[in-house]
């Protein structure tokens, strides 16, 4: 008996390698994920201006990486003594304006390394609800707990993100030719819109990533969130806030995500990292015992053997100090 719907997502044209340099920014889900990959020892920047949820935002960051420009000196504000910018999330943050500043600008440039001589761009999309500033129309990634009135919200067009995002991708193939870009959709609600303000906006992003897949032969779509909803449509697989995917189910992503997007010698050893690090994790019963002693040293010739590869050195430096304690 089948107890889910499930579908065969085919490799992509482009597959991903240890060699590869990725960006990979836009919703928690996009942490999520690149937070495995860089477990997994990939070249991976996750997330330089912390969570940002709506494409347009996205695309204001990536314009602003690509030519270099500074943030916009009006859109800073100061509350509870720390320092922050509507253009990027509250995790960046600064104990004085200097400081703030000097963050932002390190990661506009880390940022343009990676759209320059990286091989990859993940770009998850949370939300196509946007805030603006009432006063001034500014458009914002976040609003870092303003009083409600300051704002205004609205549903970005179609038409808008689309054509705004063409246009950047545009740019930024011909900047770095050997540039790929992987769009997917996150599987988190965003209940407080609404239950059907949130169907509405998952929908208008679908289409978009059609769109912006069907226009540029280098643009993949990676569907993260088909797998939530269809695969997994359960609300066991949601945290208690019935919003956000559980670990069991971001491991399921993780696993087609690895089978779709990896070349068959990079999911081998990503599966052989994972493994290592699921050792390194292990509790044993008698820290003291020949068993573990064993298992231990076995352990670190794999770390040896994978450290020629990648480094290995504070997982190394962790088992030797074990060891030492016998």
């Amino acid at each position: 008996m089948q107890w889910t719907t499930s579908f065969e997502i085919p490799s992509f044209p482009n597959l991903v390698t240890h060699e590869d340099k990725i960006l990979s920014m836009g919703s928690c889900f996009a942490e999520s994920m690149g937070k495995r990959m860089l477990d997994s020892k990939f070249d991976i920047l996750i997330n330089p201006f912390g969570t940002i949820f709506n494409p347009i935002s996205l695309q204001k960051l990536l314009k602003m990486a690509l030519e270099s420009s500074a943030f916009p000196g009006d859109l800073y504000l100061e509350r509870e003594d720390l320092h922050f910018h509507y253009l990027a999330h509250s995790q960046v943050m600064g104990f004085s304006l200097e400081e703030l500043r000097g963050k932002l600008a390190g990661e506009l440039s880390l940022t343009k390394d990676y759209l320059e001589n990286g091989n990859l761009l993940i770009l998850t999309l949370g939300t196509a609800w946007i805030y603006e500033l009432a006063e001034s129309g500014e458009q914002v990634a976040n609003c870092h707990k303003q009083p409600g009135n300051l704002f205004k919200k609205r549903l970005l067009s179609l038409t808008e993100m689309s054509d705004t995002l063409a246009s950047t991708f545009s740019e930024l193939f011909e900047f770095n030719p050997q540039l790929n870009i992987i769009l997917t959709l996150s599987p988190v609600r965003h209940t407080k819109d609404g239950i059907p303000e949130n169907q509405l906006s998952k929908s208008i992003l679908r289409v978009l990533c059609a769109d912006l897949s069907s226009q540029f032969d280098k643009v993949s779509y990676f569907p993260s969130y088909e797998i939530m909803v269809d695969e997994l449509r359960d609300y066991r697989f949601y945290k208690p806030d019935l919003i956000h995917p559980t670990t069991q189910a971001e491991d399921y992503i993780w696993k087609k995500w690895k089978k779709s997007v990896l070349s068959e010698e990079t999911y081998k050893l990503a599966e052989q990292i994972e493994k290592i690090k699921t050792e390194l994790s292990h509790r044993p019963f008698n820290p003291k015992s020949e068993s573990h002693q064993k298992f231990l040293r076995n352990l670190k010739e794999k770390l040896e053997r994978l450290n020629t590869q990648f480094d290995f050195s504070s997982e190394l430096e962790k088992v030797n100090a074990e060891l030492s304690d016998f």
